[in-house]
This record gives C-alpha cells, structure tokens and sequence, in this order.
C-alpha cells in the first residue's frame, strides 16, 4: 500500500523536532536548512510579525531564544498533517522549555525552568516546508517572571496538558474517511457558534461539545472545563465586547487526522471592539483582527479537548498598547543598568 504523504510529511518534520529537542546553536542553522526552504515564508506573533526566510527566522527567533534559554528543548504533544484545498500541512503543538537564564525581549530571567506553548503550522511542498505560521505563548512567560502588566486572567493559567489520551503524536496510517468526519463535527459545532446572536441554544454547544469539554486558552485568558466554563470565562465577555465577530474560516487552512482537527490563518477572525469587559479593556469602537491557531480533539462524536493559542500581543497592538514598554515599566528595577 502506498504511504500517504501526510504521513511522509510528519516524517519529514522530524527533523525539525530533533534539531530542537536537543537544540544547538552551532548546528541548527544546517538541520533545519534541511527542511524550510531558504525563502520560505515564515508568519510568527507579535513583536516578530513577518521574517525574511530561514534566515530570519533563525537571527531574530531562535537564536536569541537560545542565548537566553541556552538548554532549549522542543516537546510536542500534538504532530498531525492533513490537506486543504491542494495544500498539504503539518500542524505541531507542545511547549518548548528550559532554564530561562538570560534576557529574552526585555522579560527578566528567573533561573528557572520555564515553559511557553506552542501552536505551529507548516505547509509542505516536495518535502520542505515553504511556508510557517506560529504562535508562541510569549505571555506565558512574561507571567513565569511576575511581568506580566495586563489585565489578569479570568480563569486558571497554568502549563496545558497534552491530550488526556496521549495519541497526539499520530504515526498511525492516515484514514481520510475518519479525518473527514473530525473535520465536520468541529466545522458544524463553528457554525453554529456563529449564531451567537440568537442565544444560547441557537449555538447547540450541548450537542457537539463533551460534558467534561476541556479548553486551553492563551496566558491572559487561561483554561476551563465543561461548557458552563467556557461561558463564563471566555465566552460571554468575548461577545459582550465584540458581538459582531467573524471567523474567517474560508480565508484559513482546517484538516483532520484522525481523531484530531487542525485550524490556522493569519489572521483568522475580525471584529469590533464596541462592548466593555473583556481583558479590561474600554469599549473603543475599534475594527481589529485576531490571530487564533486551534487544535480539537474528538471523542466517541463529540469534542473532548480545544487547544487555542490567540496572539494577545498583537490584538493590544492594534489598540495602541504597548506590552512589552507596561513591561519594562513594571520591571524597571530588574532592567539592566537600573540606578536608583
């Protein structure tokens, strides 16, 4: 039987995956030139936005990364691959961790191991990858070093689990009959959550989402279990500030691979800000978009488990505040060269 290229292209991602699990400055730049293509595109959160091809990723991500994170290691907790309308695409989640020693964008070290998440997405093409979207979970660490200068989460910030069956590593043959079906079950469960606006019971949560629903939001919004959760804790200050919100499913890449379903764009969701309560900030009637990247895990026809990653950086970006300067005015005091 032939092997299906998803499966050949999670193979192929191995080498990225070694090249960062026991990551080496000296040698990285020649493992992963074996897999990106010099000029592939490469999308990653705010403050690093668009970089110039493999180059670029590796002078302004990683190595910096490295030099303040010297120990650096890859752990995924999620490898799957699947295809949309003729593009072929792996998606990884996991966290990458260390001990933070150094400075990294002006957050201060802890000496201690510390662990950000990860949600990436590479397209392949001839066994390379040309194109990568990222979310780093940079606010995780800034809350690790007691920097973080925002608005608190509303529910629990902690380092998200893997899948609670520990199969998100999919080796096995792919089966597009049952990617397929992953692929509606969170399709229509999207849907009908855009029927937001005729209440509750018009989005149907209770027919597609597991009583035990588990979502893992991004530091700044945390995590929460069941549906009544995700209401309180996301859901409701979410549409109460920006009821007008569009996901931006046919701009986006979304496949399946078994159990699991994958979503990405850049951006993929665009609203307004017009209502209060969400992360503390005013109502400032001001049109934005949202990097959001999703894994799901499905279970016996209902969804288990939501990973998401929103790029929170960049969404305080468009409304003209500045993180990372909050940042260094909480944390002048451990800044480099502070003087009293």
């Amino acid at each position: 039987m032939t092997e299906s290229i998803h499966n050949i292209n999670k193979r192929l991602i191995g080498t990225l995956r070694a090249a960062l699990y026991d990551s080496d400055r000296q040698l990285l730049a020649g493992q992963l030139g074996e897999i990106f293509t010099p000029d592939c595109e490469v999308h990653l959160a705010r403050p690093f936005e668009d970089l110039d091809g493999l180059g670029g990723l590796l002078e302004v991500a990683y190595m910096p990364l490295l030099e303040s994170v010297p120990d650096l290691e890859r752990r995924d907790f999620i490898l799957m691959a699947g295809e949309t309308r003729g593009q072929h695409w792996v998606g990884c989640a996991g966290h990458y961790m260390g001990v933070f020693e150094k400075p990294w964008l002006d957050i201060p070290p802890t000496r201690h191991l510390f662990a950000m998440r990860y949600h990436e997405f590479f397209r392949m093409q001839d066994g390379r990858i040309v194109e990568m979207q990222a979310l780093w979970d940079i606010p995780q660490v800034m809350m690790a070093a007691d920097a973080w200068p925002l608005a608190p989460s509303l529910a629990v910030e902690w380092v998200v689990p893997g899948p609670a069956t520990m199969d998100g590593i999919i080796a096995s043959p792919y089966d597009e009959a049952q990617a397929a079906a992953s692929v509606k079950l969170v399709g229509d469960m999207l849907t009908a959550l855009k029927r937001s606006t005729e209440g509750v019971e018009a989005m149907e949560l209770d027919r597609r989402w597991h009583p035990s629903f588990m979502w893992y939001g991004p530091a700044g919004i945390g995590s929460m279990r069941r549906i009544s959760g995700f209401r309180y804790w996301h859901q409701i200050p979410f549409l109460k500030a920006m009821p007008d919100r569009d996901a931006l499913m046919d701009k986006g890449v979304m496949f399946g691979d078994a159990q699991y379903v994958a979503f990405t764009a850049w951006p993929g969701m665009k609203m307004t800000l017009s209502g209060d309560g969400w992360l503390g900030i005013a109502p400032l009637n001001k049109k934005m978009t949202m990097r959001s990247l999703d894994f799901w895990r499905c279970e016996d026809g209902l969804i288990r488990e939501n990973w998401v990653l929103v790029d929170l950086l960049d969404t305080y970006h468009q409304l003209g505040v500045d993180v990372f300067e909050r940042m260094r005015e909480r944390t002048v005091a451990r800044q480099p060269g502070f003087e009293i």
